[in-house]
């Protein structure tokens, strides 16, 4: 299959419970969790702690229905704004905030907290402390320069962004233009959070092959340099996993600040 039959996630969208069983799941032969689930949220805790990226507001602008990287971060910010493009992705979420009968199972991520922050009393409660600090869950137009046409966000003290330009992106200068947008969601000190794949041209969800946009590390660090960020953290993960569900070589995980 060439690149011209992948599909576009923005147009085509895809089957949002088949991408979480496919590669966050706590299934046996679900081998992506190194990459997908234990390196950012390692990576989330260690930017956290360190006390700086806090506030009021974060706007999660992420592909697909995951939610594993927001526990962490219902710690450090009073409200958290959730940004879709695909109204199965809002579904899917909505089931787990309201606790329906088949919202994906997340009971496995304790795990990884555990891990992280050693208290088993508190990882009891962040679940529910995690649905109460999602205040909104939106559609958002990526055509638009204003994401959420026509209503107006409040700037955000920091913005997280996971795979989301890998998907929306066809280019180098769609990339930027997409980055542009999300930056204008935050205030003028606040903090990006982007969290992508490195050489990447595809993945399999089902059997649809989505589209994903090929860049390295070093044209990430650029177009934020470029947009006027200062790089705080940056920190690559190899992939751990021979599949040829996708060709991904690695995870990245970039903190970023205007001065």
């Amino acid at each position: 299959m060439d690149s011209s039959s992948h599909k576009f996630y923005p147009v085509h969208g895809f089957d949002s419970r088949e991408h979480l069983e496919t590669y966050f799941s706590n299934k046996p032969d679900m081998a992506f969790g190194d990459d997908t689930m234990k390196f950012p949220m390692e990576c989330l805790h260690r930017v956290f702690s360190e006390g700086h990226i806090k506030g009021d507001l974060l706007i999660d602008i992420s592909y697909g229905s995951f939610i594993h990287l927001l526990y962490t971060a219902s710690g450090y910010f009073k409200q958290i704004l959730v940004l879709k493009c695909s109204e199965q992705c809002i579904m899917e979420l909505n089931k787990w905030i309201n606790t329906h009968t088949g919202a994906f199972d997340w009971s496995h991520i304790m795990e990884y907290i555990k891990c992280l922050e050693g208290n088993s009393d508190q990882c009891q409660d962040k679940g529910m402390t995690l649905k109460t600090a999602i205040t909104k869950i939106m559609k958002c137009d990526i055509d638009k320069e204003n994401l959420t046409d026509p209503e107006v966000l409040p700037p955000a003290d920091c913005v997280i962004s996971t795979g989301m330009l890998d998907l929306i992106s066809k280019d180098q200068d769609d990339y930027k233009k997409n980055i542009r947008k999300f930056v204008k969601l935050l205030k003028p000190e606040g903090y990006l959070i982007l969290i992508g794949a490195l050489n990447a041209t595809y993945m399999m969800i089902g059997q649809d092959k989505i589209h994903a946009f090929r860049y390295d590390e070093n044209f990430a660090r650029k177009v934020l340099t470029d947009e006027g960020f200062v790089i705080d953290h940056c920190a690559v993960h190899k992939k751990t996993v021979d599949s040829d569900l996708t060709d991904y070589e690695a995870f990245m995980f970039i903190t970023a600040h205007r001065e």
